[in-house]
């Protein structure tokens, strides 16, 4: 599955240089921006614009939501043709959750390369992260948009719906991590990572679904697929996170640690360890270390508690049984596999 989501990325390039080029011209100012009233500094729009922008973007990433979109809607019709335009939608929200989440824990590197407030500034990084929530959905203005009329409003609805739950889950994690809070249940840690992750994986799906013609049983369990496939990855990842794999993207051992984070596995660390680990490990989350030697003490109090091989059962659980209600609404094909093979991914990958 990495194999074919990295064969596939220049192939998601194409469709988000489409909509945002590297360089702006005036034939974008026009067809973006509407008529000039007076004039438009494009030099200007590129440097604080464009070039963040794409400076984040190539630096990679899975783009394994914009393939979900496309999967699902080849599942449901055997063609991408009618959910294609839409692809940028999906890549470039994603991404711009992302940059704010960097200002949000004033991170340092992401993707190998400093933080894009790091590089360009706080104020131009607020503005990019903000500008890729909506420079996206220029597909849907008038002529450009393949769709008809319903289908645009359709997809509007989607998409401001999943943003204002993405925003949700997000002040909900932030405020965790910020406070002493010390037990939240399983259940409300789940539906904030189906608010702050799920969202996008749960709009590539249904969104792939609904343009291709599913059905409304199709397009809502795929949907609860894709929020399913986004909670999995974020537990993966918080995961991988204290296990150290993710050195081979800049990213520190334990860095969740340091920003204080409290994850499933520290919930549960926190519900199953004796009570001097606990106070301990509360302590050391809230105290936002910077040596690598107490986060260490922290992973190790996490690790005895059994709580990555709990994750990771979960993570597995939790998508297991989404896909048992959406294999019966699909025919077989290489489509529906790769679906499968999507799921199987998320929950087994080691970056």
């Amino acid at each position: 599955m990495l194999d074919y989501l990295q064969e596939q990325s220049e192939h998601i390039n194409r469709y988000l240089e489409a909509i945002l080029p590297r360089r702006i011209t005036e034939g974008w100012v026009t067809e973006v921006l509407g008529a000039s009233t007076y004039a438009v500094d494009i030099a200007t729009l590129t440097a604080s614009l464009a070039e963040p922008v794409w400076d984040f973007l190539d630096r990679g990433g899975k783009r394994w939501r914009p393939m979900l979109l496309l999967t699902c809607a080849e599942a449901v019709s055997g063609s991408v043709e009618a959910a294609e335009p839409l692809v940028p939608i999906i890549e470039f929200i994603h991404n711009g959750t992302l940059v704010h989440d960097d200002l949000e824990d004033d991170s340092d590197i992401r993707r190998g390369k400093p933080c894009l407030h790091k590089l360009f500034g706080v104020d131009v990084a607020t503005n990019v992260g903000s500008a890729m929530y909506f420079v996206p959905l220029v597909i849907l203005y008038g002529k450009r948009a393949p769709y008809t009329d319903a289908q645009r409003l359709h997809i509007y609805d989607l998409v401001i719906q999943e943003l204002v739950r993405c925003h949700c889950g997000q002040a909900i994690d932030i405020a965790w991590h910020n406070s002493r809070r010390r037990r939240i249940t399983e259940a409300e840690y789940l539906q904030m990572c189906a608010y702050k992750t799920g969202v996008l994986a749960r709009l590539a799906a249904k969104l792939g679904a609904y343009v291709s013609g599913g059905s409304r049983a199709q397009i809502e369990e795929l949907g609860r697929f894709g929020e399913t496939i986004g909670v999995a990855f974020q537990i993966q990842d918080d995961i991988l996170n204290l296990t150290g794999t993710k050195f081979a993207q800049g990213k520190g051992r334990g860095e969740d640690i340091h920003e204080g984070k409290r994850t499933l596995l520290v919930w549960y660390a926190l519900d199953h360890a004796p009570e001097a680990d606990a106070c301990r490990l509360d302590e050391i989350l809230d105290a936002h270390p910077e040596d690598q030697a107490t986060i260490d003490e922290a992973i190790r109090v996490i690790e005895r508690t059994g709580a990555i091989e709990y994750a990771r059962s979960k993570a597995q659980e939790l998508v297991e049984a989404s896909w048992c209600r959406v294999d019966p609404l699909l025919a077989e094909s290489a489509a529906k596999r790769r679906l499968r093979e999507f799921a199987e991914f998320v929950v087994r990958r080691e970056l």
